[in-house]
């Protein structure tokens, strides 16, 4: 059976760095196992979901280099599952309910009260048909709920009912569905929540792994539950540890807190935010990943810690500098020339300041002190000054290389008896403005003789 895995996103939002862990897990596993990655959007919700977040989505994933085989609307499909629901509703398995939320929160808090589990107590499996006909009448539309096989003759009588998994990530797992309410699959409007949609398009979309965040642990007893009342074998699941901020705090697509549209923005590359957000929260160690292949040598599901993982955004800055240490220049060319690194200069460039940066886009700055000049007001004292001036007459002449550098500043060190910070800062300041940066044994040939000169201050 080939493997078949899918990410089910609800486009109703800016998808961050949880959701993209989710993602890049089930990514690498089909990957791993050379099979198949479905994009499945879940957005059934009319008043929310929206289609540029789906298009959003979409760019996101490409961008962090996940490559969907197909990808599914659920809008496009209500057919299947209205057609799943007239097969549940034909065998007894889903039942209409009338109270309103108002009336479940009062039942609820009653049990409460009573110390009793606050989960839905089946009361609309009393109701007669005159009964539903009265509640209609006065303009109550039902939601239907699943019926969980809780229970031997009596659905008011539930007992323990155990659901049994070996889960990928965390081991065998059970849920005992006596202890949840039955989930509700339609809504009023006649619309369908996540459950049964999923679990239709599982079966027959042949999904054979289901991975995602341990908040859905509970929720799969159910799943399988529907899985079994549909005919159909439920694939193996795993849940990972969720991401939360450093302050321990929920990720939310509505917030857009770490969203992967703003780390993009932010210039970090995306093997960065890919290798941090599958490696952090597991046994092993986190490393900047130069590609898929590479991130899928370190990645174990089952490495995943149980407890959640505090994402710090400070980390990504320094996978993303170890990465653009590594990145050749053939790897980075197009975005170079978009910002207008071009020419004879670009490659060596390049190799001169990749060293030095956080962020791909940072290299314009550099190119800009380069081929324009000193950015910056020259901030440098007289007794400085007057060195710089008797180091020009001191240039080695043309052409130059990597040792030019070298040796000018050897004759220096023997004419002027200045070593160290007193020698190198003051040349540095003069010719890019800065403190700090690039080698000048390697900036120096790209600036050249000319240009060198008329950085006298």
């Amino acid at each position: 059976m080939n493997t078949t895995v899918r990410f089910a996103p609800s486009p109703t939002g800016h998808i961050h760095i949880g959701n993209a862990r989710t993602a890049l897990f089930n990514w690498l596993f089909a990957l791993k196992a050379d099979g198949r990655f479905i994009l499945r959007f879940d957005d059934t919700d009319v008043e929310r979901s929206r289609r540029e977040f789906a298009q959003q989505i979409e760019r996101d994933l490409e961008w962090l280099g996940i490559h969907p085989h197909a990808v599914v609307r659920q809008s496009d499909r209500v057919p299947v599952y209205e057609a799943a629901a007239e097969r549940l509703k034909a065998a007894g398995l889903v039942y209409p309910c009338y109270e309103t939320s108002e009336e479940l929160e009062r039942r609820r808090r009653i049990r409460l009260s009573r110390r009793l589990p606050p989960v839905y107590g089946r009361e609309a499996l009393k109701l007669g048909g005159e009964e539903k006909a009265a509640l209609e009448a006065e303009g109550r539309r039902p939601h239907w709920r699943f019926l969980l096989p809780n229970f031997r003759d009596n659905p008011f009588e539930t007992e323990r009912t155990e659901v049994h998994w070996d889960d990928i990530v965390r081991g065998p797992q059970t849920v005992d569905l006596a202890s949840m309410s039955d989930p509700v699959l339609i809504r009023e409007d006649g619309t369908f929540l996540y459950t049964l949609p999923s679990v239709a398009d599982d079966i027959e979309m042949g999904v054979t792994h289901i991975i995602r965040g341990d908040d859905h642990v509970t929720n799969t007893g159910a799943q399988i539950a529907l899985f079994n009342a549909l005919g159909a074998k439920a694939p193996s699941f795993g849940h990972h540890n969720l991401l939360t901020s450093v302050t321990g705090e929920g990720l939310s697509k509505r917030t857009g807190a770490l969203s992967i549209s703003s780390l993009r923005e932010a210039g970090i590359e995306p093997m960065a935010v890919a290798s941090l957000a599958v490696l952090i929260g597991t046994s092993g160690p986190v490393v900047a990943c130069r590609n898929m292949e590479e991130l899928a040598a370190h990645f174990s599901p089952s490495s995943s810690s149980k407890s959640a993982a505090k994402f710090d955004p400070a980390e990504l800055r320094g996978l993303s500098r170890n990465l653009i240490q590594e990145t050749p220049f053939e790897a980075v060319e197009d975005r170079l020339a978009a910002m207008g690194i071009v020419g004879e200069k670009a490659e060596r460039f390049w190799l001169a300041v990749r060293g030095n940066l956080e962020t791909v886009g940072e290299a314009v700055d550099w190119w800009r002190i380069v081929t324009e000049g000193i950015q910056h007001p020259v901030d440098l004292s007289e007794e400085d000054r007057d060195f710089v001036r008797q180091a020009m007459n001191h240039l080695p002449p043309e052409p130059w290389d990597d040792q030019t550098w070298t040796a000018w500043t050897s004759v220096l060190k023997e004419r002027t008896g200045r070593k160290g910070k007193a020698l190198f800062k003051p040349l540095r300041v003069a010719l890019t403005g800065l403190e700090s940066g690039p080698e000048l044994a390697n900036l120096l040939p790209l600036l050249g003789r000319e240009e060198t000169l008329a950085r006298r201050p």
